[in-house]
């Protein structure tokens, strides 16, 4: 995502690269980000000092690990910098430190920076309510052979929207998830009744995709005041 974030960014004119943060030990700490995004040189090295990255920064987009995710957005915090925070599987420490961050910055937290997983997301929650208990929910989702978590936090913030929406328990959810190949992405969402179905999905051909929904949530969300946001904010603001 980093490598995105870097390529997409020269379509975002009021953005410019301030800083590129990578964990101790990453091989490309040292390293031009422009040249390792396969782009010119920009004079952006990786480095690995968060606090230091921070000053004088307007924004920060974090998609590091669930772990460390609580010490980020309180760094973010204590330098007064909104930050988008893309990771998923977040623990009790992590969401405690959005819930104080949110105190003193604008923090977006998400599963997913598409916009089209967005339009989904609210897609979902009118047919769960619509259609109610009395129809069963099933969530597919289909990844790269790399991706660790399964089921994908998108699967399991459209099972979060969906029960809600029909006021059903979580347990009632049914996933499935495969990995396989170097897929980008897939969702699906299927509404099973007495002899009908609804399905409703989503396919992601190309990553950019998330750079691009990450960048144009950020320039919103630097505009902000304090407080937690979802990117459905960021689209019913359009």
């Amino acid at each position: 995502m980093g490598l995105s974030l870097v390529r997409e960014l020269p379509a975002f004119a009021s953005l410019s690269l301030h800083a590129a943060v990578a964990s101790p030990g990453n091989s490309a700490v040292g390293r031009d980000s422009g040249e390792l995004a396969g782009m010119a040189p920009n004079a952006v090295p990786i480095r690995t000092d968060l606090a230091a990255a921070l000053e004088g920064a307007g924004l920060a987009l974090d998609f590091s690990a669930a772990a460390a995710a609580g010490a980020h957005v309180r760094a973010c915090a204590a330098a007064k910098v909104p930050v988008l925070l893309g990771t998923t599987g977040l623990g009790p420490e992590a969401i405690s430190a959005v819930a104080e961050a949110a105190r003193l910055i604008p923090v977006l937290v998400t599963a997913n920076t598409s916009f089209g997983v967005t339009v989904l997301l609210e897609l979902v929650r009118t047919a769960a309510a619509a259609l109610g208990a009395g129809f069963d929910i099933r969530i597919r989702d289909v990844h790269h052979a790399g991706k660790r978590d399964a089921p994908s936090g998108t699967s399991l913030a459209l099972g979060a929207a969906a029960a809600q929406a029909a006021g059903l328990p979580p347990q009632r959810i049914n996933y499935e998830s495969e990995r396989r190949g170097e897929v980008v992405g897939e969702h699906q969402i299927q509404f099973i009744g007495p002899g009908e179905s609804l399905c409703l999905g989503h396919s992601a051909t190309d990553r950019a995709v998330f750079a691009r929904g990450a960048l144009r949530a950020g320039r919103w969300l630097a505009r902000r005041p304090p407080g937690r946001y979802d990117m459905g904010d960021v689209l019913r603001e359009k």
